[in-house]
């Protein structure tokens, strides 16, 4: 794989439309300057790869729209160094944005194909995170608390496990719905027993799942 001149060109103009679309987090559009796309894409997308589309990357998943990624990332409000989980790594693009920013990322998969799929090209760009085979809605109790936890995936309910696994004064960001559009919210976690729940628009993702495939 390789990252042209021209496909440099092409993040830019992503990064404009991103922008002309709301983004204001200038280290967000920065990660998107700077991590390549296409990598996670089959090639006879490549053409397409920064068009404000999703894709089919394997399993019956999708990787998401840029905007949506970027959209999910502005609101997780990141600091360098944060301890962030991921639930549902999918291509590994997200992870690899979060990576950018310089935080601490540990992202789960139930998918055994796109989990190993993302760990290689995470490892080809040189990006250290933490990745887990596995039930998202479990989160990674070992590696708790988390300043932040972001779900890219629709999820039925909001998992109390991960609230649990969210410190307090955290954020978590998670798309929530049964159906085929779900609402987006952002959760502050204020004390032990109470949270601030945000309702942020609605967006489409694929059903977040229980168990792990093989």
């Amino acid at each position: 794989m390789q990252d042209s001149l021209r496909y440099k060109g092409m993040r830019e103009e992503l990064i404009k439309k991103l922008r002309n679309s709301g983004i204001k987090d200038e280290k967000v559009l920065n990660a998107f300057n700077k991590v390549p796309r296409h990598f996670f894409l089959d090639t006879t997308f490549a053409e397409q790869a920064y068009s404000d589309m999703a894709f089919q990357i394997g399993a019956g998943q999708t990787i998401s729209h840029p905007y949506t990624v970027a959209f999910q990332t502005e609101l997780l409000q990141l600091e360098r160094g944060d301890k962030v989980l991921e639930i549902g790594t999918g291509s590994g693009f997200q992870t690899s944005i979060l990576a950018e920013l310089g935080v601490k990322v540990f992202s789960i998969e139930r998918h055994k194909e796109l989990h190993l799929k993302a760990k290689n090209i995470l490892q080809l760009l040189k990006y250290k995170t933490q990745l887990k085979f596995g039930d998202g809605f479990k989160g990674m109790p070992s590696y708790a608390p988390f300043d932040k936890v972001i779900i890219t995936c629709g999820a039925p309910f909001v998992p109390g496990e991960l609230i649990n696994q969210l410190k307090i004064g955290g954020i978590m960001i998670i798309p929530v719905g049964e159906g085929v559009k779900q609402q987006m919210q952002k959760i502050t976690k204020l004390s032990d027993s109470e949270t601030k729940i945000e309702k942020l628009g609605v967006f489409s993702f694929v059903p977040m799942l229980e168990d792990k495939v093989k």
